[in-house]
């Protein structure tokens, strides 16, 4: 990255720990691990925005990416990051790819990601831009997120970047125990929730609000 970049994502990383110490009454996370905001660091936001945009990518607010979708607020990237508690032996996985950003942080850390988007042009974006940059542990499917990727599951983590209405219970299924899915619920109009769900050893789900958040809503048909 150039120096001016440099600056800019070191402006934006202050930015991330300041809001994550004025949410800590709502988030219980006065702080983010070192590793996630190292994650953060690594990362070069510029690459996942438009060309047209890049003068804004270290600014810590959304950002539109085509096809009426959006690359998250870095502030709740980092949030979400954090509270399914990456580990480097963790296969996690990511509904909503958009431009790759988020798919990105994830695969700094931990063993593999496997990320959907429903939207075929902004998936093949995606996969191209991620091979581009090198980030081979990444793989990229188009397809429907309610109804996740049976194929690899369980997961030790799920993150989901769409607000549907109610929780896809295709998720919560392929959540393995001990894992942790992180999903904005609700409708934009009236009011999304972050929530942080825990799947305990016997199957029984633990659900945390986390904080209030706007994100695009999830599309796709809802399984039978």
């Amino acid at each position: 990255m150039s120096n001016e970049s440099d600056r800019d994502l070191d402006f934006l990383l202050d930015e991330i720990r300041e809001e994550a110490w004025v949410t800590r009454y709502l988030t219980s996370r006065p702080t983010l691990a070192p590793r996630v905001l190292d994650a953060m660091r690594q990362v070069p936001r510029h690459a996942f925005v438009p060309d047209e945009l890049r003068h804004a990518a270290y600014a810590n607010h959304p950002l539109p990416i085509g096809c009426g979708q959006t690359i998250s607020q870095p502030y709740i990237v980092a949030l979400m990051t954090d509270l399914i508690e990456p580990r480097p032996e963790h296969v996690v996985l990511e509904i909503g790819t958009g431009s790759g950003y988020q798919a990105a942080i994830l695969s700094r850390l931990v063993k593999q990601v496997y990320s959907m988007e429903i939207v075929p042009q902004l998936a093949a974006d995606a996969r191209a831009r991620l091979q581009r940059l090198g980030y081979d542990n990444i793989e990229v499917r188009a397809g429907n997120g309610r109804l996740g990727w049976p194929e690899h599951a369980p997961y030790d983590a799920i993150l989901v970047a769409a607000a549907p209405g109610r929780i896809p219970p295709a998720l919560i299924e392929q959540l393995k125990p001990g894992g942790t899915l992180v999903i904005p619920v609700g409708i934009q109009q009236v009011g999304q929730d972050l929530l942080a769900i825990k799947k305990q050893a016997g199957g029984a789900i633990e659900q945390r609000r986390v904080l209030p958040v706007a994100f695009v809503p999830l599309t796709g048909p809802h399984a039978n």
